[in-house]
């Protein structure tokens, strides 16, 4: 079932800008429109099939299908002690879904992002339904214990790829969390781009310059914490740099964007720029930055004036600052108030 589809200013990159990259995205095979579900239908995503998959590869898998129980099939259940049975009860799956997550984990190494099913007993990531251990149906009435569980293969992949960035599709339906979801998946393709390839210590100094906007923007702690991974790129041996600096990378963006980080972020690509433009313009600038502060304006905005006023002025190194264009500009993100 596998397919393959105001600060200091930045210091400007030492070696010319790669390629842009495709993400690769493990996803849960219904929400890119396979016939895998239990019903036999599929639950396609919208946002995954039209909005993003021209822009990324696919690698899809349905555990349950690994499993080899067909579609359609009966129902499973998730118990409190994380067996995967039966909804009778009669049938506990444990020993497969661990020989099938055993078997499938390798093929996700790769990746840069997954999203999986939501409240699917295998695939879930929160809020699954878990049902009574080792007791019958009628203890319960039938009715689960609590909603606190997570799919038997998805704590797997969790489990396995900690820095991976893993969301469901009915949390993509949060702009809030969509755009974090994508923002991290770009920024991590781009950095598997680096470390798959040779490299050399001025190559992460110019791709760390280029990211530092965006991951003050995410994390101010992890900022200062991967400047120092990178003061140390010409003396550190590469097998220890780069676990070090994309474990520093992976959870500063993992941290949710707020607004007044945002604001900081906007603010250091202003300075330099200030010195550049007129009062008029710069006004102009300010006013968009206040009105996305206060709640009444979309980050694109400001974004899209420093943006344009950095590339008439020639300022290539706030042009290929990351914090101003994180992932495609044919997504639809950063719209939203």
């Amino acid at each position: 079932m596998t397919a393959v589809r105001r600060g200091a200013t930045p210091a400007a990159p030492a070696t010319p800008l790669p390629a842009p990259v495709r993400p690769r995205i493990g996803a849960s095979a219904c929400l890119l429109g396979e016939p895998v579900r239990y019903n036999g239908g599929h639950a396609r995503c919208k946002f995954l099939t039209e909005e993003l998959d021209p822009l990324v590869e696919w690698v899809t898998v349905c555990p349950e299908i690994e499993l080899g129980l067909g579609a359609p099939r009966p129902t499973l259940r998730l118990r409190t002690d994380g067996h995967l049975i039966s909804r009778d009860g009669t049938v506990d799956h444990a020993e497969g879904i661990a020989a099938v997550n055993e078997r499938v984990m390798p093929r996700f190494a790769d990746l840069d992002g997954f999203v999986v099913k939501s409240r699917s007993p295998s695939c879930g990531l929160f809020g699954v339904s878990r049902y009574a251990s080792g007791l019958p149906d009628e203890r319960t009435d039938g009715q689960p214990v609590d909603r606190k569980g997570r799919g038997a293969f998805t704590a797997a992949l969790v489990a396995a790829y900690p820095d991976l960035p893993v969301e469901e599709d009915g949390r993509l339906n949060d702009p809030l969390l969509r755009e974090h979801f994508v923002e991290r998946v770009f920024a991590r393709a781009r950095m598997r781009a680096l470390f798959g390839a040779p490299w050399r210590p001025r190559d992460l100094v110019a791709f760390h310059s280029r990211h530092k906007l965006q991951i003050l923007a995410h994390d101010p702690v992890g900022y200062r914490e991967a400047g120092r991974v990178v003061a140390r790129a010409g003396s550190d041996a590469p097998e220890d740099l780069v676990p070090a600096y994309a474990g520093v990378f992976a959870a500063a963006l993992a941290v949710r964007p707020i607004r007044g980080r945002q604001v900081n972020a906007l603010h250091h690509v202003l300075g330099p720029l200030s010195r550049r433009i007129g009062p008029v313009r710069r006004a102009g600038i300010v006013a968009s930055i206040a009105a996305f502060s206060a709640g009444e304006a979309p980050l694109s905005v400001p974004v899209a004036l420093l943006r344009h006023d950095a590339e008439a002025e020639g300022l290539t190194y706030l042009t290929e600052q990351t914090f101003l264009e994180p992932f495609p500009a044919a997504l639809p993100l950063r719209h939203r108030l």
